[in-house]
């Protein structure tokens, strides 16, 4: 999160945001399944002015070998933003953040893959953010999931994402990038719909308990709409459109 004062009219009178939403109004999200013919399997998505490419490669012989696991396969995961994709040029080189985002995707997407059926193996995700607009995090995470479904990776559940947080002492859904910056609470969360449990939960911020409670709850509510369009996505890809 930036700074926590700020002069900018986050809500109007009438209860609007920045851009036109309502607070429990998610930005325009548009998935797709495939598109990389050289990856195993992989995914396009748009989430508000976000544009993030998820490629996914494996399973596949691990290198260097010592770094594989005779019990169970691994997972690593690459978060990268283009140079452009943020409004002053990026340093290409790999950033402390992203070597982070890197971590959370990873940790959020190994509850959901069963890396146990392919030991001594390693699956492959790469994410290439380019077009950043807050929530990339959240995007990438939903993308992956897309693109390890797509690679054909048995998987217990698809990681589904979406941030909820605090706006003007208001508890907002999908937090942009204005909000991101001006706000008061940021909560990206992941969530498997389908087993009911949360892999991914950090706050920047302060709440109180019961806005802590709230805030989860509009996170999850967000997740669940991002589930339905991953599921629409590969059904439309493998069933066309019928789910």
């Amino acid at each position: 999160m930036g700074g926590r004062e700020s002069t900018m009219v986050l809500l109007d009178s009438e209860g609007r945001r920045c851009d036109g939403r309502r607070v429990d109004e998610p930005r325009r999200i548009m998935i797709k399944a495939g598109g990389l013919k050289n990856a195993d399997g992989s995914a396009y998505i748009e989430f508000g002015d976000n544009k993030i490419i998820a490629g996914v490669f494996g399973p596949r012989e691990v290198h260097p070998k010592h770094l594989s696991d005779t019990d169970t396969g691994i997972l690593r995961v690459r978060y990268h933003m283009a140079p452009f994709s943020v409004g002053e040029r990026k340093n290409p080189a790999p950033s402390r953040r992203e070597i982070e985002i890197s971590k959370v995707i990873k940790e959020a997407l190994e509850p959901a893959v069963m890396l146990e059926q392919f030991p001594r193996t390693v699956v492959d995700v790469f994410l290439e953010v380019i077009q950043a607009d807050g929530g990339t995090r959240c995007a990438a995470l939903s993308a992956a999931s897309v693109a390890l479904a797509d690679a054909g990776i048995p998987m217990r559940d698809m990681v589904a994402a979406c941030a909820a947080g605090k706006v003007a002492d208001t508890i907002i859904l999908d937090v942009n990038n204005e909000e991101d910056q001006a706000g008061q609470a940021d909560m990206p969360i992941g969530y498997m719909p389908g087993l009911e449990k949360i892999t991914l939960l950090q706050l920047d911020g302060v709440l109180t308990p019961d806005e802590y409670k709230r805030c989860v709850r509009v996170g999850i509510d967000g997740c669940k709409i991002v589930y339905d369009l991953q599921k629409k996505a590969l059904a439309e890809k493998y069933f066309g459109g019928q789910q």
